[in-house]
């Protein structure tokens, strides 16, 4: 029963997490979801919001910890939080570089492991991670954050061959481009070489329209609960306009793909 199930949401401020709360909640789950500072934005009623950092170790075991004493078990999982990092290959440091991936990968990662603990004792669980199109067609000058969600992609695939014989089932969401606040909140890389600027502000620039000209992301959450009423979930979900580019990557001769990017991002003269 839907109303028996506990789920917890990361990034549930806004966007993704939001949307997926508030349709989780309309069909009776128990839902929990992480920001981390809760106070700073209206919360979605009913939500019970637990502050939390995908970054720190300390505050995900104490974020756990708080939601297991509550209510004593944890049947769902959606690894949501996550941010952009825009700039060159060359322009980003390293630095900046690894602090994407702490959020958009490792992120995950620590939550999963914070998690499987419980889900193992139960004998029972679903984890969702939330990846990108971006992980099989990156978007240029965010190629950091493509390779996070493509890194995620390949961890998720791994994972379930783990867990499924401990009653665990392991899906990710491909999201393409949505109406989501995800542009308006990017980190940009801080320095930048005048060589690559005219490029790096046409594809931005056509990334804002994309974002701006979104889905509308009830799609996503109605995807994660797709997922989690399934009795045996596909184990990748591409969703939005853009689901039909993964296909034709693996169809169309590589050169013709390579064109449509650089034409639809507008990198030639």
């Amino acid at each position: 029963m839907a109303e028996s199930r506990v789920v917890l949401i990361t990034g549930a401020s806004s966007g993704f997490g939001r949307e997926t709360a508030r349709i989780l909640l309309g069909r009776g789950f128990k839902v929990y979801g992480t920001s981390r500072n809760p106070s700073a934005k209206p919360q979605e009623p009913d939500v019970g919001m637990i502050a939390l950092d995908v970054d720190s170790d300390n505050s995900i075991q104490s974020g756990v910890k708080e939601l297991l004493e509550e209510t004593g078990r944890l049947d769902v999982l959606v690894n949501n939080a996550g941010y952009v990092l825009t700039g060159g290959a060359e322009e980003t440091s390293i630095a900046e570089a690894k602090a994407q991936f702490e959020t958009d990968f490792f992120g995950h990662v620590r939550m999963t492991k914070a998690v499987l603990p419980t889900m193992r004792k139960q004998g029972s669980g679903q984890i969702v991670n939330i990846s990108s199109i971006a992980a099989i067609l990156p978007v240029p000058f965010e190629g950091y954050y493509a390779a996070a969600k493509a890194a995620l992609l390949a961890w998720s695939e791994a994972l379930p061959h783990e867990v499924k014989s401990l009653g665990i089932k392991v899906s990710v969401v491909e999201p393409g481009f949505f109406k989501t606040n995800l542009g308006h909140t990017r980190k940009i890389a801080k320095y930048t070489i005048r060589d690559y600027d005219e490029l790096r502000r046409r594809a931005i620039a056509t990334l804002d329209d994309d974002f701006e000209n979104g889905a509308d992301p009830r799609l996503v959450g109605e995807t994660v609960l797709r997922i989690i009423a399934s009795k045996n979930p596909k184990h990748e979900y591409a969703v939005g306009r853009e689901r039909r580019y993964k296909t034709l990557k693996h169809l169309m001769p590589q050169s013709i793909i390579e064109n449509g990017v650089r034409r639809h991002w507008k990198l030639d003269r």
